[in-house]
Order: structure tokens, then sequence, then C-alpha cells
């Protein structure tokens, strides 16, 4: 009991709404709601980040892109998000055509990816994205950094080939963990399987759950300080299963960040396809696999989980003061 009672006045002590406030790092107004206002001092962290986890993707094979922040909504009606998602879009009216801000990135890369004729040795592609992503949250729902309507993620989309899944994902989960071993966070992985609201057919789910299964069996058994992972019962996306990865902070706070999804079901609905090495005897066309793959997920978050972990104390190489 005593050291419950010192982890929540640590909690509550070093909360990152009251470092933020002590460092001036930054804040939030009622005039934009659930946007945090970066100040000099925390837009260096913010920016620090960023330009770490570039440094990172130059290493790792990704290339950065930009893509718009307004779409039309044919884009989200192609992509299936309008039926699962529009409540939590921030709509408007466009010359009579309705348009929304994105929340986030995957369908504009299916068309930047379908843009272009592409063949089987362009793959992988990896476009990293730190657009600004924006979603509807419910006023009730907004908690400081954790829980915002305006933010950013380090967010990456892998076309594939089939043969490629496996390299890809375990390439994915050594990211996460270069990047969580250098906080100094603990680590442990669920399987997030299909949900109840699933978009395709189930053998093209249970042949994506079965490549996760098995690149988490590869992954977790490669590593002593890993436990083997956990299944997550129907607690995947809508277009596919995914594996969660908890972290545990230094005040042993389990907080979810980083996320690793594979999915059949965009290239099928955007009709992505690529030139094969051999074309198919029945002529059929040859689809990518999408990895969308998160490290930190939204900075804004991981930034809250980093200051509470950290107790504000800021390492020599991120801190905004030095």
């Amino acid at each position: 009991m005593k050291e419950y009672k010192a982890m929540v006045k640590q909690a509550e002590e070093y909360g990152h709404k009251n470092v933020g406030e002590q460092q001036q790092l930054f804040f939030f107004n009622q005039l934009s709601p659930g946007s945090c206002f970066w100040e000099p001092m925390g837009a260096r962290i913010y920016n620090k980040l960023i330009s770490w986890l570039q440094a990172q993707y130059r290493d790792r094979g990704y290339t950065e892109v930009i893509t718009p922040n307004v779409f039309n909504l044919k884009l989200w009606e192609t992509s299936g998000h309008a039926a699962k998602y529009k409540d939590d879009m921030f709509l408007f009216d466009v010359e009579g055509q309705e348009f929304g801000m994105k929340p986030m990135n995957c369908p504009g890369h299916c068309v930047m990816f379908k843009h272009r004729l592409r063949s089987y040795r362009d793959l992988p592609m990896r476009y990293a994205d730190f657009g600004v992503l924006h979603r509807n949250e419910a006023s009730g729902a907004l908690h400081g950094l954790t829980r915002v309507r305006r933010f950013q993620q380090d967010d990456a989309h892998i076309f594939c080939r089939m043969d490629q899944i496996e390299q890809e994902v375990l390439g994915c989960l050594e990211f996460v963990k270069f990047v969580y071993d250098k906080f100094g966070f603990k680590l442990s992985f669920m399987l997030s399987t299909r949900p109840d609201n699933f978009l395709g057919e189930i053998p093209t789910w249970d042949k994506a759950e079965a490549a996760l299964e098995n690149c988490l069996k590869t992954f977790c058994g490669r590593h002593e300080d890993i436990a083997p992972h956990a299944i997550n019962p129907k607690d995947g996306a809508f277009y596919g299963p995914k594996i969660d990865i908890q972290v545990r902070d230094s005040m042993k706070r389990a907080r979810q960040c980083a996320t690793v999804q594979l999915d059949f079901q965009l290239p099928q609905r955007f009709e992505l396809q690529y030139t094969p090495k051999e074309k198919a005897a029945d002529g059929s066309v040859t689809r990518p696999v999408i990895v969308h793959r998160a490290v930190l997920g939204s900075l804004e978050r991981f930034i809250a989980v980093l200051t509470e972990h950290l107790k504000g104390k800021w390492p020599f190489w991120m801190s905004p003061r030095q």
C-alpha cells in the first residue's frame, strides 16, 4: 500500500500537464479545444524527436512523403473509413461537395502508390509521413496530450510483396525495440485479432493473423528480455489484425503507443497492383500488402508518456535548454 501511495503521489507531481506548465513546454486554450500550443522549449523537444526519427528513416530505407490535409469524402468512402469513422471526422461543404480533414494517412498513401506503374522490383516501398491529423474527439474525452483533436504521428506505410511480409514486420518490431530501449521502457506485445465489424473475407483475415503471429514468435524468441506475446481477441482494426505494443514506464504503468498492422483490404479497395516477376496463370492482377506502422504513435501522446516516465528530466541530447 505504501508503494502504491508513493506511485500515486509521483503520478500527480510529475503529470505531463504539471511538467509542461512548470517548464513552459505547452498549453491548451479553449479557443481551440484539444489542439496544443507548443511553446519554444516544447517545440524543441517535438522537433528533436522528429529529426532523430528522420535520421533513423534514412538508415532503415524509408522515404518521407507529404500528402494533403483535406480530401473529398469520396476518398474515405473508397477506403471504408466513411462507414466506420465518419462521426469522428471534421467535415465541411466545398462547392456542394463534402470534404474532410484527414484523420489518418493510409488512404492518401494508397493514392500516391497508385499514381504510377509499379514493379515487383520497386517493393518494398516505405512511405513515412509526419502530416498533421485531425479527429473530432468528444470534448469530454479530451485530456492533456494523451487525447487531442490535432496531432502528428510518426506514421509509415510499407507496400510489399507477400514474400516480404515477415522481413518487413520483423524490421518494424526491431525498430520499435530500438526506440523504446533508448528511453528505458519495458515492452510487451499483443496480437489483436479480427473484430466484429471487420471488412473483407475470413480466409484473408486468417492468413494475415497467422503471418503476424509467426513474426511475433520469431521476434520474441530472439530477445530474452521480451516475454511471449499475448492474444487480444477482437481488437484488431476493421481492415486487418495488428500487433499492439504496451510500454511500462518508470512508475510501472502500462501505456499504449506503438502499433504494427497488416492490411490486405485497402489494396483491394483502391485496386492497387504491381507488375510481378511472373504473371499469374489466370491473368489476375497482383496486389501489394500494406504494413501500417507507427513507432511513437501520436507524438503528442508519446511526449506525455515520456515526460512522466522521465519525470521531466530530459536526456542531454533532447533537452530543450542545452
